[in-house]
């Protein structure tokens, strides 16, 4: 039986990325996002390369009564088990100091990166529990590590993550399910683009002078901590570029 990947945030960088490696791998998935008609052109590639079984729930993660919907409208004749679940549907709003940020900046993270990963979760780890097994794989930061000058909400949000990280793990210890937190560094998304709400040009020069992460390189990460043996458990992985060190020191240079 083909084993099911439950993704948000699939419609670009790591959840796409996510989506088509195991796919080409042998999953079935399940595709969660905002934007219907990229997850309908991903289903259909999907579908089309690799002959896997693609269910796509346009949901909003913020929105609880969504996420409700969303995991409530699961083909579970297509998807009898749901063996990893991917919350990766996540972003940063604003860059500046504390007293000149926006509530409204401040509002949208707190609502997807925290929120939003509570209610995915709360939605399906029953699901993981009546089955026996499972696995919830968290995307953080290195932002959840250290924080850095004018991160603050952003930071404080990855740090949640991270924290929320190791109590699920405490949680589910009992119930055979794994939890893993995976911290990328720089990593070209649509993530500063959407962090300076859509100024390419800022966003661009964010990646400048070095090679960061690609999202590629983070799929690769998910899937090795998903195939480790039953026994095995990656709890918590940092992972950045080669010139970066942390949240806060990153040289600009190329790497080749």
């Amino acid at each position: 039986m083909k084993k099911t990947i439950f993704i948000t945030g699939a419609t670009s960088g790591i959840g796409k990325s996510t989506a088509y490696l195991f796919a080409q791998n042998g999953y079935n998935l399940i595709l969660t996002g905002r934007r219907s008609d990229r997850l309908d052109a991903i289903k259909a590639d999907l579908e089309t390369k690799y002959g896997a079984i693609v269910q796509t729930i346009s949901m909003d993660v913020r929105d609880l009564a969504s996420v409700q919907q969303g995991v409530d409208s699961i083909d579970f004749n297509k998807f009898p088990t749901i063996d990893l679940l991917l919350n990766n549907a996540g972003l940063a709003s604003g860059l500046g100091t504390i007293d000149e940020g926006l509530y409204s900046d401040w509002d949208v993270m707190i609502d997807t990166n925290i929120k939003g990963l509570l209610y995915v979760s709360r939605e399906l780890i029953p699901i993981l529990k009546k089955q026996g097994f499972g696995h919830v794989v968290n995307i953080s930061s290195t932002a959840g590590k250290q924080v850095y000058a004018n991160g603050n909400v952003y930071c404080a949000t990855k740090h949640a993550v991270d924290a929320l990280s190791q109590s699920m793990r405490i949680d589910l210890l009992s119930h055979g399910i794994k939890v893993t937190a995976i911290s990328p560094g720089a990593c070209e998304t649509e993530f500063s683009e959407v962090r300076f709400h859509g100024d390419k040009e800022k966003a661009k020069a964010v990646y400048e002078g070095f090679d960061p992460l690609r999202p590629d390189d983070i799929a690769e990460t998910i899937w090795y901590c998903a195939n480790l043996p039953k026994h095995v458990c990656i709890n918590d992985l940092t992972i950045t570029c080669l010139t970066q060190a942390n949240a806060n020191y990153n040289i600009k240079r190329k790497v080749y």
